[in-house]
């Protein structure tokens, strides 16, 4: 079974809303035929896509299951699956770049990235936006699917000053994102430090936006001590390879972290715990682990860029289990239940790993 060709998400539910709203406030009043009854947007209607990553004790991805082989948890609750398909949707990727300063030394390795996106994760029908981010935020290339422009813009990127709104990018990602077809797959894929310094935005509550909206996080983690030693070799004991917040522990390839222990950890730190704190406490401010926290909320995948692993590599292992990865969508029986939902996505097959979102935040309509 195929996926519906056009499912209706939480996104479109939102959208209406915020149409309605600014239809209601700004020119004249449309027509009754025009607006979506209030009473029923978040009921019954909406859908949830659920990407599941299952691979087996060697690492290796399994594509071989059938719907049937699935259970879907909502608030403990299973569901009915309504779409199943396997890598078989259309993506549509933003690509967030960290401009400043301190990653200059990267930027040789990153500017070669560009086929590895367009090949690799894109394939014949994704199209990528591309965004860098500094002090400021900037808007690279808009959505196209016109590899050859974004395999350039890529190539040209610079660095540029020493400011870090990582959060804000993340928002602005989503934004674009949230405006693309509701058929399509929708994924963040994020190259940087991890750190953030002055965003406007907090990462719960662009973590909350993200999972609404149905996208998928990946991150890759680079670190700036580390770039100080690539870039001037220094004698003596080195230093830490990685700043508080970035883990350097190796990963399983394809795994968050420590999901092979069937919880996501990062040394001592439970990261989804901390996904979840991060989504329903929205504007707590979140200071360390933000790119593992931001994958594991959303069902991606957190990958470092240390020791022997490359930017190239972890780029690679992204667009394996974009190419891998079956994708579940069910309507939530409780969908007029607002606040935090969990999701548990079980398979009868045994001695497997799954990995999905843990969750999505419904916020109530004018709160």
């Amino acid at each position: 079974m195929r996926l519906p060709t056009k499912p209706v998400l939480f996104t479109l539910a939102l959208a209406a809303a915020a149409a309605a709203f600014a239809q209601n406030t700004q020119g004249p009043a449309p027509s009754a035929a025009q607006q979506p009854p209030p009473a029923t947007i978040f009921k019954g209607v909406t859908n949830v896509w659920t990407p599941v990553t299952v691979q087996d004790s060697s690492g290796e991805f399994v594509l071989s299951l059938a719907q049937r082989d699935f259970h879907i948890y909502d608030n403990g609750v299973e569901q009915t699956i309504q779409g199943f398909d396997v890598a078989g949707v259309p993506l549509s990727a933003a690509l967030v770049f960290e401009t400043s300063s301190k990653m200059a030394v990267y930027l040789p390795e990153i500017q070669k990235t560009g086929i590895l996106f367009t090949q690799n994760v894109l394939g014949t029908s994704g199209e990528a936006a591309v965004l860098g981010y500094n002090d400021t935020v900037d808007q690279l290339q808009g959505f196209t699917q016109d590899h050859d422009q974004i395999e350039k813009v890529i190539g040209h990127m610079q660095s540029s000053t020493a400011g870090t709104h990582l959060y804000d990018a993340l928002s602005q990602a989503v934004g674009m994102l949230r405006n693309q077809p509701p058929s399509r797959r929708r994924v963040i894929i994020v190259i940087s430090d991890g750190n953030d310094g002055g965003s406007e935005q907090p990462l719960g509550q662009v973590l909350r936006e993200a999972q609404v909206a149905n996208i998928t996080i990946y991150t890759i983690g680079l670190s700036p001590t580390a770039a100080q030693l690539r870039g001037q070799p220094k004698s003596g004991a080195p230093p830490s390879a990685t700043p508080p917040g970035i883990d350097a522990q190796p990963h399983i390839p394809g795994t968050a972290p420590g999901a092979d222990q069937g919880s996501y950890q990062s040394g001592n730190v439970d990261i989804l715990s901390l996904a979840r704190l991060a989504v329903k406490e929205a504007t707590k401010p979140i200071r360390q682990h933000t790119l593992e926290i931001a994958a594991v909320a959303s069902g991606g995948m957190y990958q470092g860029a240390v020791k022997d692993r490359s930017i190239e590599t972890d780029i690679d292992q992204i667009g394996a289990e974009l190419n891998g990865q079956y994708i579940l969508t069910y309507q939530p029986s409780a969908a007029d239940v607002f606040g935090y939902h969990t999701i548990v996505v079980k398979i009868d097959v045994p001695d497997l790993r799954i990995r999905t979102r843990p969750g999505y935040f419904l916020q109530k309509p004018g709160s």
